[in-house]
């Protein structure tokens, strides 16, 4: 099995070098970013399976930094992760795209259950999308 390749987007740079160990440590590739312009500039250059994106960030905020990385790379699945946030604003990252959204904080266990099925839904799309296009090109 492949291993999952996750971005942890956060300013706060101990809790998303924290919660990379924690990740690294039971198999995940994991790579950080201190800011949404960061992330995007990652998020163009690497494939990441998950992103896991804090809400509320100085200058390029969540909300924005989600509606980017959909639109650079709308296959990759982000998980929402705010200590600050409400069920409104995580609800409007829902409604753009993001897979699911937690409250800080939060169990490692629970957020591997979360990556993992980001994840799954992430194949399935991908596995989908070349059935399509195999399909289209077995027609031409």
């Amino acid at each position: 099995m492949n291993r999952i390749n996750v971005l942890v987007v956060d300013d706060e740079e101990a809790f998303a070098a924290n919660l990379s160990k924690l990740l690294s440590r039971r198999g995940y590739n994991t790579v950080t970013a201190d800011n949404g312009s960061a992330a995007i500039r990652m998020i163009e250059e690497n494939p990441f399976d998950v992103v896991v994106l804090d809400l509320r960030m100085p200058g390029l905020g969540g909300i924005e930094t989600l509606r980017e990385m959909k639109k650079k790379r709308p296959e990759t699945q982000v998980i929402i992760l705010t200590g600050h946030g409400t069920v409104d604003s995580a609800m409007d990252g829902i409604g753009l795209g993001a897979f699911d959204y937690a409250m800080k904080p939060i169990l490692i266990k629970d957020l591997q259950e979360k990556i993992d099925q980001a994840y799954e839904r992430k194949r399935i799309e991908e596995e989908r999308l070349r059935a399509f296009v195999d399909g289209i090109t077995e027609k031409t």
